[in-house]
């Protein structure tokens, strides 16, 4: 992690930029959080952006979009620090202190998408959760997703047989449009393992798109793919 500026004098241009950013409002690539007192959950959305399309994170700012700033900017950072080091693989992310002029500051961290996601918090118990950011949200990585973000990253052709319960599905899609991954095991009595297999390769080869979501998975024909 890139070490905070040097220099932490009152500019005010780069206050009038982050207020610009601000009124944006939360998003995909934008969340705000009012203090540091739940690094996990900071940690979480630093793992979301970089697993999914990258982002910026801003400590000191309010749901609403006020810009109240941090008073104990030194505890805050270090608070941040400690708790990425139950990030696995570490995140390459940039940190920048922003003074607001009044004794207070906003800490900004950009994250980058990852070349080594998928990134995991390590739990109390060394349980590994990994995120994704779906909208202005960041919610809880399911296996399939996992596995899917990771064989992406080799980046090589995928090839799958065009069986039975690959037809099934392609038609159920056609008339339904979507399916979860338990109702493609009750449809075709697929044990779990297979039907998350048979979900993963069509997600790979692009044959299919997976939405992901709190309560489930959301799988449907790619745009363009199969008609």
């Amino acid at each position: 992690m890139n070490k905070p500026q040097e220099s932490v004098s009152f500019q005010p241009r780069q206050v009038q930029l982050l207020q610009q950013l601000v009124r944006k409002g939360e998003g995909a690539v934008l969340e705000f959080k009012r203090k540091a007192s739940n690094p996990e959950k900071i940690a979480r959305e630093m793992i979301a952006f970089a697993n999914t399309e990258g982002g910026t994170l801003l400590v000191g700012i309010g749901d609403d979009g006020t810009i109240p700033g941090l008073k104990y900017t030194e505890d805050d950072v270090h608070v941040i620090k400690e708790i990425l080091k139950r990030v696995r693989p570490a995140l390459s992310l940039t940190e920048t202190l922003i003074p607001l002029g009044n004794q207070r500051t906003v800490i900004q961290y950009d994250i980058a998408k990852s070349e080594r996601r998928p990134h995991y918090f390590l739990g109390d118990n060394q349980a590994k959760e990994s995120f994704v950011r779906v909208d202005d949200k960041s919610i809880k990585a399911s296996r399939e997703v996992r596995e899917i973000i990771r064989r992406r990253q080799r980046q090589k052709d995928i090839g799958f047989r065009y069986g039975d319960h690959e037809q099934f599905l392609i038609k159920y899609l056609d008339e339904h449009k979507r399916i979860t991954l338990k109702e493609f095991m009750v449809l075709t009595g697929l044990k779990r393992f297979y039907a998350s297999k048979k979900l993963v390769l069509l997600v790979l080869a692009d044959v299919l798109r997976v939405s992901p979501h709190e309560r489930g998975d959301v799988y449907s024909i790619a745009f363009g793919k199969v008609s």
